[in-house]
């Protein structure tokens, strides 16, 4: 497949989300007033960051500034707002506006989210940051501690959070639906961008509309190349990305999280790894988790499976039907629900007629006025973010153990409260990363 095609296709999937966004929101979104009071400035005004700028633009807020490290991707944010002051490189606009500021929706390649995150936090800014919420374990771990301190509001952007869905799943789950939990089994579709591919060599001009040592980031320098890292398929290097696992498991993996609270793992184990290289993640890999009982809940196993792979076929699934392309086994001691998609859709059983024995179980958490919306009134001191920091963080460090599993291609044993690889002490390199020069920009 060509990157051309597997970009377009990745457009038309984005396309297609967004149209299907306002299933995350209540009626109450719709008739909600508008909040030109909350000025919101934006890091990243294409791809997703495009998406932040029309959903903000729905729901009414005023933008004093924003920043794209490519100018081609700030006409949208142009046209919604003309008066904000457009900028390429985020430290600039946070020294320029912070006073200026209120929150900031960050919409970038996974290398920078925890810079630009950590900034705004230390300026008191209000931050919502999109999925994973950054590139390496160390850095969860900091945002969440960072939360805790800086005291603001923070979400990370995993929209399936705020739907009816997986709260559906939770209940299931804490009313006994399936029994105890022994197993889960998520797969996706990703990825659909090239890895397993070695850096190209040479380099090509830099098109006058980028600032690429901004894009560059905290990253090591390497030469620009059309079409091989900006403005979609960065996700596949090991530099600026995180992988399929990266991309899509604070999605689909967002439901055992939030049903199981499993906590830290004990140990996490590359199952499967086909061809990976030093400069991208595999194109395939099978990766398990190994949790330890927690209060009165058992110990389980997480399986986590991209690149086309899919667990196998449960035996006593009925003739004629399949697993979906993308979703979630949730194998328990009473049956097993069959989850599609990444939002926690479609849930049936094995057997069938377990679901109509389930039927609707007691509601026992508050519903969401919608994703966005409810960042919005947190920040403005009206309710709560579902996936603050609190919850995604930690979530997010689980998940990215196994990019560290992956990377060094060994089971690897986890102290989660020492932050800390035990049986292989060298793996802890992996835990985070080096910043360039200029890029470490914390305390």
């Amino acid at each position: 497949m060509s990157y051309r095609t597997t970009r377009r296709k990745f457009l038309q999937r984005i396309a297609a989300a967004g149209a299907a966004l306002p299933v995350f929101m209540s009626s109450r979104a719709e008739a909600q007033d508008k909040h030109p009071d909350l000025r919101v400035a934006f890091i990243g005004t294409g791809g997703m960051g495009g998406a932040h700028v029309g959903e903000m633009g729905n729901l009414g807020v005023s933008c004093p500034c924003f920043c794209d490290v490519d100018t081609d991707n700030q006409s949208q944010a142009k046209r919604m707002y003309p008066k904000a002051t457009a900028y390429q490189d985020y430290r600039r606009m946070f020294d320029k506006e912070a006073k200026n500021i209120d929150a900031v929706m960050i919409g970038v390649p996974d290398h920078s989210h925890f810079p630009a995150t950590i900034i705004a936090m230390q300026l008191g800014i209000h931050v919502y940051t999109q999925k994973p919420l950054t590139q390496t374990v160390w850095e969860a771990r900091m945002l969440r501690r960072a939360a805790e301190r800086y005291k603001v509001v923070t979400q990370m952007g995993n929209q399936g959070h705020a739907g009816e869905d997986w709260r559906r799943l939770y209940e299931i789950i804490h009313a006994g639906g399936i029994g105890d939990v022994k197993e889960v089994h998520t797969w996706t579709d990703r990825p659909i961008w090239p890895q397993g591919i070695g850096r190209p060599e040479g380099s090509d001009p830099v098109p006058p509309n980028l600032d690429w040592d901004v894009w560059l980031g905290p990253a090591p320098v390497r030469p620009f190349k059309q079409g091989v890292y900006h403005p979609f398929a960065w996700r596949g290097w090991w530099d600026f990305g995180a992988g399929a696992l990266g991309d899509m498991a604070c999605h689909t993996m967002d439901g055992m999280f939030w049903s199981l609270d499993p906590g830290y793992p004990a140990a996490v184990e590359p199952v499967v790894i086909n061809n990976k290289t030093a400069e991208t993640f595999p194109n395939s890999s099978i990766i398990r988790w190994e949790f330890p009982a927690k209060g009165d809940r058992p110990g389980f196993v997480q399986y986590w499976y991209d690149g086309g792979l899919k667990p196998d076929r449960p035996a006593d699934l009925e003739q004629g039907r399949e697993l979906p392309p993308t979703g979630n086994l949730f194998v328990g001691t009473k049956g097993t629900l069959i989850i599609a998609g990444d939002y926690g859709s479609g849930i049936t059983t094995i057997p069938e007629p377990l679901i109509n024995d389930i039927g609707d179980p007691p509601k026992l958490l508050e519903r969401s006025p919608g994703h966005y919306l409810e960042w919005v009134l947190a920040c403005k001191g009206d309710g709560k973010t579902w996936s603050n920091f609190g919850y995604a963080a930690p979530m997010t460090e689980t998940i990215l153990l196994g990019n560290v599993a992956v990377h060094v291609g060994e089971r690897i044993e986890w102290d989660g409260e020492k932050l800390e690889i035990t049986n292989l002490p060298d793996a802890n390199q992996y835990i985070n990363k080096e910043y360039r020069e200029g890029w470490k920009v914390w305390a």
